[in-house]
């Protein structure tokens, strides 16, 4: 069994307030749980409304599918123009 984890830092720069920001993570998860088989949630910067960090993993059964997953979901919040990753830390056990 191999577990991939990413852990994703992002700007939301077009964001005023708290609730907005919200908005575009609870959808940016939403999308990524529907289209990936991975588990994924906000784990920090909960307070900061122009400031995400979003974690997520998978298991499976080989290092060079679990880099795979892990790459495309990078690459489809890539193409999210709402947010702009600044940091990806990964994370192959």
């Amino acid at each position: 069994m191999i577990i991939g984890s990413c852990l994703i830092d992002l700007i939301l720069y077009e964001v005023c307030s708290l609730k907005e920001k919200r908005q575009i993570i609870k959808s940016i998860i939403g999308r990524v749980q529907s289209r990936f088989n991975v588990s994924i949630a906000e784990v920090d910067l909960n307070d900061l409304w122009q400031r995400s960090q979003i974690g997520f993993v998978c298991v499976t059964t080989s290092s060079r599918h679990a880099n795979q997953i892990i790459n495309n979901v990078v690459k489809f919040i890539q193409n999210d123009n709402r947010v702009e990753i600044i940091k990806t830390d990964i994370e192959i056990l």
